[in-house]
């Protein structure tokens, strides 16, 4: 299948990192006597040559046209399936019921490979599949890359509480988070409550804001202004991802648009106590290394 990618260069390196990193990880796992998964919680529809919006951010930025295209997220479960030695199974997770349709017939061209296909909401299905089975024998590398900013904080805490889970996300720094921190501090009670939702705490704001007094014409008043920009994002999100999981890559891989701002952050976090020294240091040589 020809290639047909969407997005620009950030594109093809997120999907060069993980296909880099599967492989890596299954030439590991086929001589180990775990079971184990890849899972992909955005699976879109499966193909990467077929373009879908990332609706939510379009919603909220329209402006933004060049980065809506979700073949990334599709392409993801298409690069899992062609790692050699292969997954002994393969999650994938979507929504939206057409993608469900595609992947289907994705699964029809794999009969020899284990594919459970998912049509749920991925923060409702992974918390279950991490809080609901036991992961002793069990090990998976899980994929989330959303469309917006649907991954919602206890869904991390479920992943770090397997003990078993190696994890990729793509955190959209720039295309949505920065956006919505306004200068002045004034962020309406809903995005407030998806950044406090994606954060896990309230405490993002007294970190990226502080209180300014203001001389006017009617005397002094206390504004809020913004302090920070894209690295202390990124420096509170990792911070966060620290608390959370026992290894975390300390300096993500960002991914630019055209105008050299970074859109996306590419993170690595390892739930495993035992293993995650090595996994961390494997994923970090590959975020270092790729570079198209």
């Amino acid at each position: 299948m020809q290639k047909h990618i969407f997005g620009g260069s950030w594109t093809k390196t997120k999907l060069e990192v993980l296909r880099k990193y599967l492989e890596a990880y299954t030439k590991i796992l086929s001589k180990k006597q775990y079971k184990y998964a890849y899972i992909d919680a955005f699976a879109g529809t499966g193909s990467i040559e077929e373009d879908t919006d990332y609706r939510e951010l379009k919603k909220l930025f329209p402006e933004d046209s060049e980065f809506y295209g979700k073949s990334s997220i599709a392409g993801s479960a298409q690069i899992a399936l062609g790692v050699l030695p292969p997954f002994q199974k393969y999650i994938f997770v979507e929504s939206k019921k057409d993608h469900v349709h595609e992947l289907r017939k994705l699964r029809d061209k794999y009969p020899e490979y284990e594919i459970e296909i998912i049509n749920a909401d991925a923060n409702d299905y992974l918390v279950d599949l991490c809080e609901n089975r036991k992961w002793n024998n069990h090990r998976a590398v899980l994929f989330l890359d959303p469309y917006g900013m649907q991954v919602q904080w206890k869904t991390y805490e479920a992943i770090a509480q397997t003990k078993a889970i190696d994890l990729w996300i793509l955190f959209p720094l720039g295309i949505a988070i920065n956006r919505l921190l306004k200068k002045d501090g004034k962020i309406d009670k809903v995005n407030k409550k998806k950044l406090d939702e994606i954060f896990g705490t309230t405490a993002w704001y007294e970190k990226f804001y502080q209180k300014r007094n203001s001389k006017t014409l009617f005397g002094s008043e206390d504004e809020m202004e913004k302090q920070i920009g894209f690295d202390k994002i990124s420096e509170f999100f990792i911070e966060r991802l620290k608390g959370t999981f026992p290894y975390v890559v300390d300096i993500p891989k960002s991914l630019y648009n055209s105008k050299n701002n970074p859109i996306f952050i590419l993170c690595f976090a390892a739930s495993n106590p035992s293993a995650g020294k090595l996994a961390t240091k494997i994923a970090n040589d590959i975020l270092n290394k790729v570079n198209l």
